[in-house]
């Protein structure tokens, strides 16, 4: 029966060690598991069985010359090759749905992580590794599950023609049962290397995956800045280190592929040989020689089974220990208490739109908030404390660590030396990890989730941006009219965008919004956050990708559209900083000077070399700027 895919529920899967976990994914199909061993085992087995009736057919027909023996032989031989044809689809058939199964599992199960962690992702793992987690990780794995079936059913057989040779001569079965042992003494060294080389290889092919995509992903301002031929120097370096590592591999591997033919190929001239004399000496008759050879001959199966299933356990291993790496890690325990209904409230909620990174979904996202075996983490234990209120309006926010204070309905920008403190200060702000930020005194992480997600909005300037027409990227959880929709786009200043497109809003937009460009999609991103309108709104870094007079457009626009609703700018362009009714100078994690644009250029000079652009202070930068931008 084929699998049901995808899992609507993948299980929890073992992450103690990569042997488990594919242990794991072989107890998560037990009876397709068990029908791959019986027909795995049956096929092996048959393949024994011709060399006997061949032997028979000699034996009972040819040399005694009766024809109705030799017929009845000869046409036993078709039908079992029939019976055995058969026997190899379906062992072929249900194997590729277990190896499609352990695959489908274990892309649910790490699909349903992503989403868990969250905004944690990018802290901790890199976009080249989960790339490569996710691809051929997820198949090497699934391959291991091969030895379920012919890999059972090469023990079986090999025990069996064991037994039918010592029924024919035991210094024939003798050879043959010494005959693995020597493979296993000559192979092991080599597949203990070549567990090595492969794990080191994987981690080069990881790293050397992520600078491509950062490459590819910056590849117009690589050009515009004259740093493509720099990158592509040093992706050519990494790529020929791995290519090297490469080779240390692919040797290994030639040796084992080569001595997996090799010695089976030498046992069996070897127990021919000593058959052969048998038969001159009339210890064994021709028939039994003709067997012989046709059992030693099949052994090269089962043993060709067992020594790449030893070769695909060693890849497997190394693949399953990078799947649950990535099924360890776990989001920072920033849910605090919540009420029973949480998780259906959750659900309802749309606010974390930006932040995820995913366009929506909290950091347990896909997998239903329970723990999927990947460390445990989840909720267990964050419920300890009390569910507070949050404040009934808008209230101040305030962050001890950097001692910012946010205060209500107005327009603030932070300018921080730091690109990484600016980043820091969102994620707490926004509650995406541990802190002691308090809402209108109440501490953030005591509030239920749900209703800190639905009123704070974070939104970063290269959040995800998944494919479909445009106007179902600008929705946020619920539908806007036209005109809202347009409204938001003007504020972003994005109405070029859409007006360049064939179909406007229904404009079919592929993932990434890669037809776009880089300033075009960070407009869109702006207006996706903007017709949220939630009640306290974070952007970082929102204009770095577009041009001064369409920044200084977004600026004005942006302060008209927020008006008497918290918006938090973390930012150094003078052009956002110089509409911000206040701003905060950000330095070695602590806020240093508050004041306006225009205060801070005259006298803080930290402030005033972090904002001006070419080295020099902009004199007219706290200035005022026309609605269309003009800076005056």
């Amino acid at each position: 029966m084929s699998p049901q895919l995808p899992h609507p529920e993948p299980g929890v899967p073992d992450t103690r060690g990569p042997l488990r976990y594919i242990w794991w994914l072989v107890r998560s199909q037990p009876v397709r598991v068990l029908r791959g061993s019986l027909l795995g085992t049956a096929w092996m087995v048959g393949l024994s069985l011709r060399p006997y009736l061949v032997s028979r057919a000699i034996d009972d027909g040819l040399r005694t010359g009766n024809t109705r023996a030799l017929l009845f032989w000869a046409a036993t031989i078709v039908v079992a090759g029939f019976g055995l044809a058969q026997l190899g689809i379906q062992r072929h058939r249900t194997m590729t749905f277990i190896r499609e199964d352990a695959s489908a599992r274990s892309a649910a199960v790490l699909l349903r992580q992503l989403s868990r962690i969250g905004a944690v992702l990018p802290r901790k793992l890199a976009a080249g590794e989960v790339a490569t987690v996710g691809g051929s990780d997820i198949t090497n794995t699934s391959h291991v599950l091969t030895l379920t079936g012919p890999g059972v059913g090469a023990v079986l057989a090999y025990t069996v023609v064991a037994v039918i040779l010592w029924s024919i001569s035991p210094r024939l079965a003798l050879c043959v049962l010494l005959g693995v042992p020597a493979v296993a003494i000559l192979i092991g060294p080599l597949l203990r290397r070549l567990d090595r080389a492969e794990s080191v290889y994987r981690q080069r092919q990881g790293v050397l995956t992520t600078r491509a995509g950062d490459i590819v992903a910056g590849l117009r301002v690589l050009a515009g800045v004259g740093g493509r031929d720099l990158f592509a120097r040093r992706y050519a370096v990494r790529s020929q280190e791995l290519r090297a590592e490469g080779y240390r591999v692919g040797a290994v591997s030639s040796w084992i592929e080569a001595l997996t033919t090799a010695i089976p190929a030498g046992f069996l001239a070897a127990v021919i040989w000593l058959a052969a004399r048998m038969a001159v000496h009339g210890e064994i008759t021709i028939g039994q020689l003709v067997a012989v050879y046709g059992y030693v001959a099949v052994l090269i199966v089962p043993v060709w089974f067992l020594m790449q299933g030893s070769y695909q356990v060693i890849r497997g291993r190394v693949a399953a220990r990078r799947i649950i790496a990535l099924l360890r890690l776990t989001p920072d325990d920033v849910t605090g208490p919540e009420p029973d209904d949480a998780a259906g409230a959750r659900r309802g909620k749309t606010g974390d739109t930006e932040r995820d990174g995913a366009g929506g979904g909290e950091p347990d996202g896909a997998g239903g908030g329970e723990p999927d075996g990947a460390g445990g983490a989840g909720r267990d234990g964050v419920g300890a404390g009390a569910l507070r209120p949050a404040p009934a309006g808008p209230a101040e926010l305030h962050d001890p660590v950097t001692g910012l204070t946010v205060p209500v309905g107005r327009l603030i920008g932070v300018a921080a030396a730091d690109p990484a403190e600016a980043t820091a200060l969102a994620d707490r702000l926004g509650r995406y990890r541990p802190s002691e930020v308090t809402w209108g005194g109440v501490p953030l992480t005591a509030i239920a989730l749900p209703e800190v997600r639905s009123r704070i909005l974070v939104a970063d300037h290269d959040s995800y941006l998944f494919a479909g027409t445009l106007r179902e990227i600008l929705h946020s959880g619920r539908q806007h009219t036209d005109a809202e929709l347009r409204a938001g786009l003007r504020v972003a200043s994005a109405e070029d965008v859409v007006e360049a497109l064939p179909e406007e809003l229904d404009t079919p937009i592929d993932t990434r919004a890669r037809r776009l460009s880089g300033g075009q999609r960070q407009r869109v991103r702006l207006a996706r956050a903007l017709l949220v309108e939630p009640e306290v709104l974070i952007l970082v870094d929102p204009t770095s990708a577009v041009d001064a007079h369409t920044e200084a457009r977004i600026a004005q626009r942006l302060r008209d559209a927020r008006a008497g609703r918290t918006t938090i700018l973390l930012a150094t362009s003078p052009l956002l900083l110089g509409h911000a009714e206040q701003v905060a100078h950000l330095r070695d994690g602590r806020i240093v000077d508050t004041g306006t644009h225009a205060e801070l250029l005259d006298r803080d000079p930290g402030y005033r070399a972090l904002v001006s652009r070419d080295g020099e202070p902009l004199a007219a930068a706290g200035g005022a700027v026309d609605g269309e931008g003009a800076l005056r």
